[in-house]
């Protein structure tokens, strides 16, 4: 190999980071671990798992014999993801915390730091995604800053680097990534690229990782973890109370605390009622969250939506949709999803109209659009305006078929 490629591994604590490291080391690399930590606070029962994740990080480098660093984004972690969390369920939409956090944090002041203050010559986590790229390739990216400039050098790039599915299509976590820039996945390595979970808990259980073997996979907020989320976000924002508004006739059932507290699809809670009511919608300016009486309720699925300036992995959108404006694809919404074939529009600012095969059930505002052809994630937008749901194409179609039959009763004048 020549020189010795140094190569600075995220830990996270987890079994699949610890692998993702044990698997560099066993390539001839130069190796450091580092920690982050991106969240300051207690869970509920008063012990701080950062703290335990932090050791388990720290355990596997030593038994690798890797230099072990932490890092602290707790304040960028509070200023470009949480406080724009707060902002988006402010205007009632519903963000994802994982997607900001690989946009802002680790694909970013991570990478700067792997890059200019570490000096390595790649950085890489235990994501389950692929690149288009070879590991050499990775080392013989050029360490140029961030392109700043609206135009770039049009010959710079003319093979951009693909984000594509890990070969465990259950647990690829290409979703996640689907905001990265190009010039971060330029110098990534994801070495569980060809791996399924299974055979990376055998590598670590045959390594001696058993204390990140015996840990539950992290679910909830992006370091924030699974505590009761309307309690979470009333110690931020302030309390809006309004009305649980039935959408068949308008009929309130109930109140809430903010309509940020709840999120359309999920179940309401309402006091007094014997069978389940769904949220439906919102409407900010009134304070009422719209509500219907069953799961799969016509006003809960869509077949379109918009979303804002769509994040191209490839920095261009794919070619034929600069050429015809309209593309086919394939779409979701949410991390493990069934893939759903779509029709995509470019508009003229960016932005993408998204039309799916089929209605699908409680598409949300603030959630992101990604797109995939083949195995390649195309990228994603984040969704900011929801067409007309069945319920309400329903009764469209109700009213016209009345005034068709008042039409041919009338008559003549």
């Amino acid at each position: 190999m020549g020189v010795m490629r140094h190569v600075v591994c995220a830990m996270s604590g987890g079994v699949d980071s610890s692998v993702a490291a044990l698997l560099l080391k066993k390539r001839g690399y130069s190796v450091t671990g580092v920690f982050m930590k991106n969240w300051d606070s207690l869970d509920e029962s008063g012990s701080c798992s950062a703290e335990r994740d932090c050791e388990d990080a720290h355990r596997v480098c030593q038994t690798l014999g890797m230099p072990f660093h932490q890092v602290s984004y707790v304040k960028e972690y509070w200023n470009e993801v949480f406080s724009n969390l707060l902002k988006e369920y402010e205007k009632g939409r519903t963000p994802n915390p994982d997607i900001l956090c690989n946009k802002y944090i680790k694909f970013n002041h991570f990478h700067q730091y792997v890059i200019n203050t570490l000096g390595a010559d790649a950085m890489a986590t235990g994501h389950y995604a692929r690149t288009s790229q070879e590991d050499e390739e990775v080392f013989q990216q050029k360490h140029a800053p961030a392109e700043t400039s609206l135009f770039r050098h049009r010959f710079e790039q003319r093979n951009p680097v693909r984000l594509c599915q890990g070969a465990d299509r259950v647990k690829d976590q290409t979703f996640f990534l689907s905001q990265i820039s190009q010039h971060a996945l330029r110098q990534t390595l994801f070495p569980l690229a060809g791996l399924t979970k299974d055979f990376v808990k055998k590598i670590a259980a045959e390594a001696g990782f058993h204390h990140v073997l015996k840990k539950k996979e992290s679910m909830g907020i992006c370091f924030i973890g699974e505590r009761n989320f309307e309690n979470f976000i009333l110690e931020y924002l302030e309390p809006k109370p309004g009305n649980f508004v039935s959408v068949e006739d308008g009929k309130v059932m109930g109140s809430h605390r903010g309509w940020f507290t709840v999120t359309l699809g999920q179940r309401a809670r309402i006091g007094g009622l014997r069978d389940p009511w769904f949220i439906v919608d919102k409407d900010i300016t009134t304070g009422d969250v719209f509500v219907a009486p069953t799961t799969n309720h016509p006003a809960l699925f869509r077949d379109t939506i918009r979303t804002d300036r769509f994040h191209w992995i490839t920095v261009d959108p794919p070619a034929d949709l600069i050429r015809t404006k309209m593309m086919e694809c394939h779409f979701r919404f949410i991390h493990q999803m069934a893939l759903i074939p779509c029709t995509v529009t470019l508009n003229m600012d960016g932005s993408v109209w998204i039309s799916l095969s089929q209605p699908i059930r409680a598409l949300t505002p603030g959630q992101f659009a990604v797109l995939y052809r083949g195995d390649e994630c195309l990228g994603s937008g984040k969704i900011i305006q929801l067409g007309p749901s069945e319920f309400t194409l329903q009764r469209g179609r109700q009213a016209a078929r009345l005034r068709d039959t008042t039409d041919s009763t009338e008559p003549p004048s």
